[in-house]
């Protein structure tokens, strides 16, 4: 089976990396000329690339170092995302400039609105708690609007039994992924955006509806069911990210642990003062790359 994902995509990716560390130094400014530059891109070259990013952005790089504005800039560059994926389903989107106490994106339909947050987390991260996600503060930032929505990479999220699950479906906070973002997309580019504005509320309903559980597969099958069920012209387009999702691992990975490599060699070959200085993060080193390698597939997207 050829690849899905194209070299051009992981091109795209591997500029924006760059990009994010070129541009943070002052946060406001940087923003600003991110977000011009990401609409420029998407209009020039259309939704593919939008959906190409989608695929790609829910790590942050291990080139990154942490708490530094680079890492702080990626943040709003996945939010930038996610308001011009709402833009591109026709809704009306923007990325809010509060810093504290406030969800990150607004979006607006005709008939419905809500609050929006992207979650990103290196692969190398190993605990994850219910407060990483954010659900119950995106429940508390909704000001108003029935509705909620955090999206994250669909192989960072539990799949068993979570905390996550039991606050989205008892506070109506859609807990979302990239993948499935990048499938509405697709599909409104089949049967427009009118008919993807429809599934999405259909979707923050199916939650509204769900009794409160901690079932990571409960969640997840009411989701995927309530997407399926909606037009017979999704299952193909659910067939394409599904690979993709597998995908888009192997392309983190290779990312994350060619970095690691090359951090490795430079301490290798350091003398024997630099190395003393730099021996505990050989060890850092080592354990992130046996985390990353843990990541596998998590079958989200075979539930329906």
């Amino acid at each position: 089976m050829s690849k899905i994902i194209s070299d051009i995509a992981i091109k795209r990716r591997d500029y924006w990396v760059k990009e994010i560390r070129k541009l943070s130094g002052h946060f406001g400014n940087d923003t600003e000329k991110l977000e011009k530059e990401l609409e420029a891109e998407i209009k020039k070259n259309g939704i593919s690339s939008l959906i190409d990013h989608l695929r790609l952005c829910g790590n942050i790089p291990e080139s990154y170092g942490h708490d530094t504005s680079e890492e702080k800039l990626y943040s709003k560059y996945t939010d930038c995302l996610l308001s011009l994926a709402y833009t591109a389903l026709g809704l009306k989107s923007l990325v809010l400039k509060e810093r504290a106490d406030a969800a990150d994106v607004e979006a607006f339909a005709k008939d419905y609105s809500f609050v929006a947050d992207a979650k990103a987390f290196r692969l190398s991260r190993t605990a994850k708690n219910q407060k990483d996600f954010k659900v119950q503060a995106m429940h508390g930032w909704k000001r108003g609007k029935p509705y909620a929505m955090v999206v994250c990479p669909i192989y960072q999220l539990p799949t068993s039994s979570s905390q996550i699950y039991q606050q989205a479906t008892t506070q109506n906070v859609c807990v979302f992924t990239y993948s499935h973002l990048a499938l509405l997309l697709s599909y409104s580019e089949v049967e427009g955006q009118a008919k993807a504005q429809q599934l999405l509320k259909k979707i923050f309903e199916t939650i509204q509806a769900l009794n409160p559980s901690k079932n990571a597969t409960d969640y997840w099958l009411a989701i995927n069911k309530s997407i399926l069920s909606f037009s017979k012209k999704i299952q193909p387009l659910w067939d394409i990210e599904k690979g993709v999702a597998t995908e888009s691992i192997a392309v983190a990975k290779y990312e994350a642990l060619t970095f690691l490599a090359q951090e490795r060699e430079k301490i290798m070959r350091m003398n024997h003062k630099e190395a003393l200085k730099e021996l505990i993060k050989v060890h850092k080193i080592e354990s992130r790359i046996k985390t990353i390698n843990a990541i596998s597939d998590n079958g989200l997207f075979t539930l329906k």
